[in-house]
């Protein structure tokens, strides 16, 4: 078992130096803009940040799920199939749960992360902002 994992781990931080390393910075950077502007669209319409609307707010879960997977499921699934790609140059094998944990890494966790905070300032910058 213990070979299984280390196996895992090391056929997960060989991606920080093989080919198509490029996209490790650049998915993450997609998200982000993802995240920024639906940060500044909640900030104009007044709701509360994403992570925090998500968590302590059930009755618009759903809703708020939908809207977030339609932001950020092309970038998520373009890290999905450059994973794979990456996987069959460099492994010679496909590796599904692998592919998920890499595509949520670069793709849907820095969208959680990043909506919030984007609001939040937006909506500081508005508040800031003179009005005409």
């Amino acid at each position: 078992m213990s070979e299984v994992i280390r196996q895992f781990w090391d056929e997960l931080t060989g991606r920080a130096d093989g080919p198509l390393t490029l996209r490790l910075f650049l998915q993450p950077a997609m998200a982000a803009f993802f995240a920024i502007r639906a940060g500044m669209k909640d900030a104009r319409e007044g709701r509360p940040a994403y992570l925090w609307a998500l968590a302590n707010h059930p009755e618009h879960r759903r809703q708020l799920l939908r809207e977030g997977w339609k932001d950020v499921s092309k970038v998520f699934l373009m890290a999905a199939v450059l994973d794979s790609v990456y996987q069959v140059i460099a492994i010679h094998r496909i590796r599904p749960l692998q592919t998920v944990l890499v595509a949520c890494v670069l793709a849907l966790i820095p969208y959680l992360l990043l909506r919030g905070p984007a609001s939040r300032l937006a909506r500081a910058f508005r508040k800031g902002a003179p009005t005409p």
